[in-house]
């Protein structure tokens, strides 16, 4: 009789230690949107950053930002020489609305000394005494014990301890974490199992490890095969420095590899591994950056084959040249002679965006070909759903004419305000068009789009009251080429009453044209939406 499979925890750091990234600032709207991806897909723990150490972090924590998984706090132990009731840093976080506490700890006697200027043995008993804290306070508690393996060669019994110590006080995972991300992948595995042999069970173990060497995924993997439990890392390997964990990479290969999804269950089902490509794309759009064409399972040419006798075995049998199915990823085949597999994969993109459509339908072609030439203008729709949406509908069907934008003009002005202070005003002027009749909003915004958005949205006649709970909560410009006549790409994330989300797209040599587009694609998105309640308008 087969035996169950084991559970590997998927825990999530984009928020926090992916914050690191040179580069990358997450707004409390940037938060909430990742929070809700990673919720959606079904990791088990989002870390949500370090609740009072900055602004962002103490307004993202206000309210709870998942449903399913579980929501954790980062923070730091007590200092010595204070208890732990009478420590404000350990108390805010007992304060915060998570439902877990991850407390990061010295496991590297060098560090204690020098960072923290304390005994070994004051440091342990801020590690036991934090952890019984939490754990009074009915939150689950974890240890994230810092340069642990590092530690370890320095030091193994110290290291030990700081692990046992934490067990030992109710710790529900102590993770061991490379911080300096330069431990070799045997050298994980033997000083893992020298913690499960020093008495910390694997099924209470975690791996933190970061990619300065390029083999945090296969240090992860080591530390499993050891015996650990738990995996930390990041959508898309984002970190300080090289990065850490990519769990875009790590959870296909704990799914789909024999090596491990014989013995080890994620609790990422086959439905919602589909949707790996979407998060992928989707969270580097957000980050307003271009995916990684290269990365596994996800990236454009992951299962992208030129023609020769590559794509000639590959289209007698996928298996020759790819280690996976792309569609168990989400991803798509990428074959330049088979026209037919082309077709294939556009109706799967379709289908998985609630659009179901036959092969032999002739608007397929022509929709393939809309989206084939607005791609080589600079449009890309894995992170503008709606937009997309409209386009296949208005393509296969029919988009009602809710209005009609006859002209717009933006005005922007620096000047002196009454009291003498120097300012800037933008001023828009849209005339738009419903039913025949004509009226035309004037607005004033902090900026041209901001004023251009107000006066669309200001008179839209008997679809006003359908727009009054619509909020556009982010805006990101990508330059896709240099020079004087450089091509602009807009994305436009907007929500409504609903807590629905979405996002949309435009492209123009002119900043304020592919602004604009944007714009309206999110107002006929929303009308559409709210006449079907799926968000997506399913073709005829």
């Amino acid at each position: 009789m087969k035996s169950a499979l084991e559970r590997i925890y998927l825990f999530d750091t984009t928020l926090r230690d992916g914050q690191q990234t040179p580069g990358i600032d997450f707004s409390v709207e940037d938060k909430i949107a990742i929070a809700t991806l990673l919720d959606d897909f079904g990791v088990d723990y989002v870390e949500g950053g370090y609740p009072g150490a900055n602004p962002t972090d103490t307004e993202f924590f206000k309210k709870r930002r998942t449903n399913r998984a579980h929501f954790v706090a980062f923070g730091m132990t007590k200092r010595a020489g204070v208890s732990a009731s009478n420590d404000p840093g350990l108390n805010a976080l007992l304060q915060a609305n998570s439902d877990a506490i991850c407390l990061v700890a010295k496991s590297w006697d060098y560090h204690v000394k020098v960072a923290l200027g304390c005994s070994n043995e004051e440091n342990l008993v801020a590690i036991r005494e934090s952890v019984q804290a939490v754990v009074k306070s009915g939150r689950e508690a974890m240890i994230d014990c810092e340069h642990f393996f590092d530690g370890y060669k320095a030091n193994p019994e110290y290291a030990l301890a700081c692990a046992t110590t934490a067990y030992e006080a109710g710790a529900r995972w102590v993770v061991l974490c490379d911080t300096n991300g330069g431990t070799q992948p045997p050298e994980i595995r033997d000083i893992v199992s020298s913690v499960i042999a020093a008495g910390v069970p694997g099924s209470h173990l975690g791996i933190h490890a970061h990619n300065d060497t390029g083999q945090a995924v296969a240090n992860s993997l080591a530390a499993v095969e050891a015996g650990v439990r738990q995996i930390q890392g990041t959508l898309n390997g984002i970190g300080e420095r090289c990065g850490n964990a990519n769990l875009i990479t790590l959870i296909p290969t704990l799914a789909l590899k024999e090596t491990y999804s014989t013995r080890f269950e994620t609790g990422i089902d086959a439905e919602k591994l589909q949707e790996l490509t979407q998060l992928s794309h989707a969270f580097d759009e957000l980050l307003n950056r271009s995916p990684d064409h290269q990365m596994p399972y996800v990236g454009a040419s992951a299962f992208a084959t030129k023609a020769g006798i590559h794509a000639s075995a590959l289209l007698k049998d996928p298996r020759t040249y790819e280690h996976v199915t792309p569609e168990s990823v989400g991803n798509l085949r990428k074959v330049m002679v088979s026209d037919q597999g082309g077709k294939a994969n556009f109706i799967n993109a379709l289908k998985r965006r609630g659009i179901t459509l036959s092969k032999d339908d002739p608007k397929l072609d022509k929709l393939i070909a809309i989206v084939k030439e607005r791609e080589a203008t600079g449009y890309a729709y894995e992170g503008a759903d709606a937009s997309f949406a409209i386009l296949a509908q208005r393509t296969l069907s029919s988009v009602p004419d809710f209005f009609r934008v006859e002209s717009f003009r933006v005005m922007v002005e620096r000047r002196f305000d009454a009291n003498g202070n120097l300012k800037t005003v933008s001023e828009a002027v849209v005339r738009v068009s419903i039913e025949g009749e004509s009226t035309m909003s004037v607005a004033e915004g902090h900026g041209p789009v901001n004023a251009l958005d107000l006066a669309l949205r200001k008179d839209l006649g008997k679809y006003q009251s359908e727009i009054e709970d619509l909020e556009l909560v982010d805006y990101k410009v990508r330059i896709l080429n240099g020079g004087t006549e450089a091509i602009t790409r807009v994305l436009i994330e907007s929500v409504d009453g609903t807590g629905a989300r979405w996002w949309t797209v435009g492209v123009s040599d002119n900043i304020i044209d592919a602004s604009f587009q944007a714009l309206m694609d999110s107002v006929v998105y929303k009308l559409l939406k709210n006449r079907n309640h799926q968000g997506l308008v399913a073709a005829e």
